[in-house]
């Protein structure tokens, strides 16, 4: 293993943070990587990349790592300091109030206006030579301040993996994941071995995150040299939302590293045999195709429905409470699908997002992941 630290531009004096990475593995042309709790306040993820840390070091000892593993247990470390009176502020920038997994760069034709004279007829060559670029791209730009010199930091890593996972979670939810179409097929392991409740896929969610970010280079390159070119699969990226904030505990930190392990033993990153891997638990659906309901007034959020349930179109899931006036306001589905995921707050302000079900028929579109 070798650990490395990357650190950032310093916003202020006295005040000089830094990412650091583990790396497991030889120089692989396979990759993986590997990061938690880009969301400061989401720690489940974090957990799990502890004892992913230990594991992958004693598998490494064995000999039995077929791919160079990148791991990065704390990818921010802006929001872990940021506190209000006890309070961690983790998903949001408080200087810029950015969410931390938004507006992360495209290079895609960038690179594509770069590499037209210099890739090959070898797949094996032109990933290679695309891995250089992106690495030359983020090594060479001059961030303008913290924030991104954070989000090049972790993509400059990122980008040039083979397999990127993602490790969040939510406010109170099911496990569940995103990832992209065209990627759904490898990543289904992982669904089947983590215990995936809801699979959500979209090729572009809106807002730029983190893991549509790393895979849009690839993507990119292969619609324009498609044809021309023998152009590499490409990054298979995937976003793990693992329960909720409070679901921090060791038993289930390391169920999920082992699930992990396993899905990548499964997908040849990783030498050994696991068997056969366990049944999908839900069949994969359009991130499109999800139910928002939203507190139509400020009061008591009193749910109705439990995590897990299917609910109909005309049932109500949950109802806001106005102590005050006596005002009692049913939340109604009016699409159904699996209840995956709820606020954890309890006290609701006007347009507070509130419930999500995992449906088909929701038909949103534009910006479709959580604001």
């Amino acid at each position: 293993m070798q650990q490395q630290h990357h650190p950032l531009l310093s916003a202020s004096l006295g005040t000089q943070r830094e990412i650091v990475s583990f790396h497991f593995g030889t120089d692989s042309h396979q990759r993986v990587y590997i990061q938690a709790a880009l969301h400061g306040d989401e720690l489940p993820g974090m957990a799990v990349a502890w004892y992913l840390k230990h594991k992958l070091l004693a598998l490494e000892s064995a000999g039995q790592l077929k791919a160079k593993i990148t791991l990065v247990p704390v990818a921010n470390p802006l929001a872990l300091s940021q506190h209000w009176h006890g309070t961690q502020l983790g998903r949001f920038h408080t200087q810029t109030g950015q969410d931390f997994n938004r507006r992360f760069p495209a290079l895609g034709e960038t690179l594509a206006a770069e590499l037209a004279d210099v890739l090959t007829q070898s797949e094996y060559e032109n990933k290679r030579i695309i891995r250089e670029a992106i690495d030359r791209h983020y090594r060479d730009r001059i961030a303008k301040n913290e924030l991104d010199s954070q989000r090049y930091t972790l993509m400059r890593m990122a980008s040039q993996a083979d397999l990127m996972i993602d490790l969040h979670c939510d406010w109170d939810a099911l496990p569940h994941l995103y990832t992209t179409p065209h990627a759904w097929q490898e990543i289904e392991p992982l669904a089947r071995w983590l215990g995936s409740e809801v699979q959500l896929l979209a090729q572009i969610s809106g807002g730029e995150p983190f893991d549509e970010a790393c895979c849009e280079p690839w993507v990119t390159l292969a619609e324009k040299f498609s044809g021309k070119f023998p152009m590499p699969r490409g990054l298979l990226p995937v976003t793990l939302e693992l329960r909720g904030v409070a679901d921090v505990a060791p038993e289930q930190a390391e169920k999920d590293a082992d699930a992990i392990i396993n899905a990548l033993i499964e997908g040849g990153y990783i030498e050994g045999d696991v068997g056969e891997s366990p049944a999908l638990l839900n069949p994969a659906t359009e991130l499109a195709g999800c139910e928002y309901i939203h507190a139509p007034h400020s009061g008591l959020l009193l749910n109705h429905r439990a995590l897990g349930e299917w609910i109909k179109a005309g049932e109500v899931v949950a109802e806001i409470v106005d102590p005050i006036t006596d005002q009692v306001t049913p939340l109604i589905a009016q699409y159904g699908g699996i209840l995956y995921a709820r606020n954890l707050m309890k006290f609701v302000t006007t347009g507070m997002l509130a419930v999500r079900l995992a449906g088909e028929n929701a038909g949103r579109s534009g910006a479709l992941l959580v604001e």
